[in-house]
């Protein structure tokens, strides 16, 4: 199998986000170890975003608005230590909440609130927005860049708008977003990177 096809795959299998990657992290495997011997965060980060991931998730179940399928719906992605809340709620009131119960899970440095104030998607808006991060992963394949990995990127998306993060270099930020920004269905491409040089 080529190189390019082998990335494909994985991108494709680690399309359910960070969360889904945990067996692969911690169990090993091909696939998994090259995307950890890949990734710029260190082995320890990893297993930190993993948890402020569960002890977020967990902390926001535990409000009785916030857990209202009726109200809202909540999806937390950290990636090396900082979160990302994208989805529905009700109210502003409910997007403040959600953003003071993360703020307080331990190791977290940093939350960007994208909750927007709207009905929750329908099981039919998710899985289109699974299908864009997928589309999105497979358009980053096609990326010529000396050093650049597509594994780096985490996308996530959420009634069309696309969330960028990762540790990056500059010029691979702006090839990443000039090439996202052309992938059919995409409303908005949201920069939320760290630089490294």
């Amino acid at each position: 199998m080529n190189s390019r096809l082998a990335m494909l795959l994985c991108c494709i299998g680690l399309l359910g986000g960070t969360s889904a990657c945990a067996p692969l992290l911690v169990g090993g495997g091909a696939a998994g170890g090259a995307i950890l011997l890949h990734d710029r965060r260190t082995t320890g980060t990893i297993w930190e975003d993993q948890t402020i991931e569960w002890k977020a998730v967990t902390a926001i179940a535990k409000d009785p608005q916030l857990s209202d399928p009726e109200r809202a719906d909540v999806s937390v992605t950290s990636y090396n230590k900082t979160v990302l809340l994208s989805g529905e709620v009700a109210t502003p009131e409910l997007r403040r909440r959600a953003a003071e119960i993360v703020r307080y899970v331990p190791e977290v440095k940093r939350v960007y609130n994208e909750l927007v104030i709207a009905p929750p998607s329908t099981p039919a808006d998710r899985a289109a927005d699974a299908a864009l991060t997928a589309q999105v992963k497979a358009s980053l394949l096609q990326i010529d860049l000396p050093g650049f990995d597509p594994t780096r990127i985490k996308v996530v998306t959420s009634t069309g708008t696309v969330y960028l993060l990762g540790l990056v270099k500059p010029a691979e930020a702006d090839k990443v977003v000039d090439t996202v920004k052309y992938v059919s269905g995409v409303r908005q491409v949201v920069k939320l990177f760290e630089y490294i040089q």
